[in-house]
């Protein structure tokens, strides 16, 4: 099957010609960055500093004052890191924190992405941030823009005895689907530059296009879905007997995303086409992502999602055109339920004996406020490195790879800071919201600022007919795009 899509140049979004030009998510981004001018960046910078991991924001309760006194808005960036499956070591997580203070508003946003955005970052000190992260053997390559973005994985590894296995695939894939870019390097890391006149590396799986627009997988293990899979352009759905892990059930074609006001765009769940070997699932994330950058819509943005795809195309030609490319065909998918998706509070251990504790991150924010100061526990947990971290899709923290004699100093650490089970009802535990107003460019309503106020009056309804001990999931999310996963 084919349709007209893409065949004409003259027809494709002003984006793809940007990626094209590109020379490898160059351009002149190093020299707009350097301008100390302007603490904005042009259009074409807009979108490629997003394939570095990063957004232009600006606060927007600053607009009118500034234009007021002939200002420019206040700019800043979003800084997002690339941490497949969430987990970070107590190294990094106090690097972080203090690359935070130093460079950002000092509040460290978990997303839930399972991984940890800066927000207030102006210009001067990008570059400074990234060395930093450099420094901690991180990145934030490709945590936004016209790429595989961060890969997540289900947190709870008392799910099953193939846990740590499955939870490994997020950081392979990861890899697997990286730009191979050198871009990165030359403009924050001060490596060896790309001669202007030549053009970029060849990249096997994005060329010079990168795909059509932005592309999120995610790993569950039945019968928690925390990352709720099916609305992922790929949800791999871990299969096991007993203690072995066997593969995932494919799902493809899933976001919540859609384009206020154009009734041609929508939320959608993904199909499960099949199930594939273990040995075989990374090499299906590629050729999808392959198959997607050949046949997405590169016309018209919203409408360049793998969903839009699949029901342009038909997922039987999609699975087709993948088999094809795979060289074998998918075995019928294997039955699976969920039953909950919300984090285990609290104390569990997994089949190792190895200890975890979840701890709830108020709208995922790593602050200290009214008595309950998740900051200072974390960073003197970590400081005292007594496990490591790892970022739920639910915006909270969960300590991870405990030993049984460091139970009891983590106990007397979150109690000293507040942090104590019950602190907060199950309602509040369970609520999620993204950022929103102030920063984010796209909002068109409160999310983050208001959820307190809200999950408040749903918690005074729950006193009022004796459901307080009953846990309501909430979401808020500030614009059609569906970042709080409602």
């Amino acid at each position: 099957m084919s349709d007209d899509i893409n065949k004409d140049p003259k027809k494709l979004s002003a984006v793809e010609g940007m990626k094209t030009s590109s020379r490898g998510l160059r351009a002149d981004l190093a020299e707009q960055m350097a301008d100390p001018i302007t603490g904005n960046v042009t259009e074409t910078g807009k979108q490629l500093i997003k394939f570095h991991g990063s957004y232009v924001q600006d606060d927007r309760d600053r607009r009118a004052e500034r234009e007021e006194k002939k200002l420019e808005w206040a700019y800043s960036f979003m800084i997002r890191l690339r941490i497949p499956a969430g987990d970070i070591t107590a190294d990094q997580w106090i690097g972080l924190q203090e690359s935070c203070d130093k460079n950002a508003n000092g509040v460290m946003k978990i997303t839930t992405r399972q991984t940890i955005q800066y927000h207030g970052v102006v210009k001067a000190r990008m570059k400074p941030t990234m060395k930093d992260f450099d420094v901690l053997g991180l990145d934030a390559i490709a945590a936004c823009g016209d790429v595989n973005r961060n890969v997540i994985s289900g947190s709870n590894p008392a799910i099953a005895p193939f846990h740590a296995e499955v939870h490994k695939y997020a950081t392979v894939i990861s890899e697997e689907l990286l730009p191979k870019t050198g871009a990165f390097k030359e403009i924050w890391l001060d490596g060896e530059k790309l001669a202007a006149d030549q053009p970029g590396e060849p990249d096997p799986l994005y060329q010079d296009r990168y795909l059509p627009r932005k592309f999120k997988i995610a790993v569950a293990i039945p019968p928690h879905n925390d990352v709720d899979v099916y609305v992922h352009d790929i949800g791999l759905i871990a299969i096991g007997a007993g203690d072995n892990f066997e593969g995932f059930n494919v799902s493809i074609g899933g976001g919540l995303g859609a384009t206020h006001g154009n009734p041609k765009t929508y939320p959608r769940l993904g199909n499960v086409i099949g199930f594939v070997p273990k040995d075989k699932a990374v090499e299906t994330c590629w050729q999808i992502a392959a198959v997607q950058r050949d046949y997405g819509n590169r016309e018209d943005r919203a409408q360049a999602r793998l969903k839009y795809t699949l029901d342009r195309l038909g997922v039987d030609f999609f699975k087709g055109e993948l088999e094809k490319r795979l060289g074998f065909t998918f075995a019928p998918a294997r039955p699976v339920s969920f039953t909950h998706r919300g984090d285990p509070y609290g104390w569990f251990s997994d089949h190792t004996g190895q200890w975890y504790n979840t701890v709830f991150v108020d709208c995922g924010r790593v602050k200290d406020e009214g008595g309950y100061n998740i900051k200072s526990a974390l960073m003197e947990i970590a400081q005292k490195q007594l496990c490591a971290f790892r970022c739920t899709a639910n915006q909270n923290v969960m300590l991870t790879y405990i030993e049984e004699k460091n139970k009891a100093a983590i106990d007397e650490i979150l109690a000293k800071h507040g942090i104590t089970q019950g602190h907060y009802t199950k309602t509040k535990e369970e609520a999620i919201a993204c950022v929103a107003l102030p920063t984010c460019p796209l909002a068109l309503a409160e999310a983050q600022r208001y959820l307190p106020a809200f999950v408040a009056k749903v918690e005074d309804l729950q006193r009022k007919h004796g459901l307080i001990e009953e846990a309501i999931t909430t979401r808020i999310t500030g614009c059609p795009n569906g970042c709080g996963r409602p």
